[in-house]
């Protein structure tokens, strides 16, 4: 069973890994401000729960995985919020985001 869970945080550390690197090419590939925000921004709560799981099932120490789930909590509240808050101060500014023509 120990190996199973071991495996398991593995699983979720890599895809993490992984779908940051996939986000990060997002920011380059992206043509505007909206669309790499909307990359980041979703992508990085994703990415921050499956490593917060991953290293949880790595290390089944009582203290540790409260200070997990903290940061966990915080970062479900807090990047959303950040994002918001910028989608806004953009709008606010007059930054337009960039329309492309439907073929």
């Amino acid at each position: 069973m120990e190996i199973i869970i071991s495996w398991l945080g593995t699983l979720c550390l890599f895809a993490g890994s992984v779908l940051a690197i996939i986000s990060g090419i997002g920011i380059f590939r992206f043509p505007d401000f909206y669309t790499r925000m909307h990359a980041v921004g979703v992508s990085d709560t994703l990415v921050t729960g499956l490593i917060v799981i991953g290293l949880v099932l790595q290390i089944p120490d009582g203290i540790v995985i409260v200070k997990l789930l903290l940061i966990l909590l915080m970062t479900l509240l807090i990047n959303p919020t950040a994002s918001h808050a910028l989608a806004k101060a953009a709008i606010l500014s007059g930054l337009q985001p960039t329309l492309t023509k439907k073929k």
